[in-house]
């Protein structure tokens, strides 16, 4: 089983809420209620994503955090990789230079084949195909809301 790391699952549930209204800035503690997260985890996701040019941050009374980019250009991939890091399905794979049968494990070749088309699926899925039918933005009340009758 492939597992992402809690943290890159966060990263995305926190970009998704981002993208929902256009131009969309929240602050850390707003996106921690609505995602019913922890704060003080949203807040190190969202540093993350910052450093990695995913969202930006603007300080003071009307600060907050908004996607860097639009939905349509932010790739799940990329918001795993500022999480995560690199790619890396076995540990020949990721960061470590080699291990003790590299030089005769014959399925070692095979496992880049296999890392890249993992990374091509999860970059072929964007944050805006991540984004929920029925917005979980909050909605105007129900007395504001048109009704169509068949």
């Amino acid at each position: 089983m492939i597992i992402l790391s809690k943290l890159a699952d966060y990263a995305v549930i926190i970009a998704t809420h981002l993208a929902v209204g256009t131009e969309r800035q929240m602050t850390a503690a707003a996106l921690a209620q609505e995602a019913k997260l922890p704060r003080a985890t949203v807040a190190k996701v969202l540093k993350a994503l910052a450093h990695a040019g995913l969202v930006a941050g603007a300080r003071g009374a009307a600060g907050g955090y908004r996607l860097a980019r639009p939905p349509a250009t932010i790739s799940v991939a990329e918001l795993v990789a500022a999480i995560d890091g690199a790619m890396g399905l076995t540990q020949c794979t990721s960061h470590v230079p080699s291990c003790e049968r590299s030089n005769f494990c014959p399925t070692r070749p095979h496992w880049h084949r296999i890392n890249h088309a993992v990374a091509t699926a999860l970059g072929a899925v964007t944050l805006a195909d991540m984004l929920p039918f029925a917005s979980f933005a909050p909605q105007p009340p129900a007395a504001s809301r048109e009704t169509v009758t068949p």
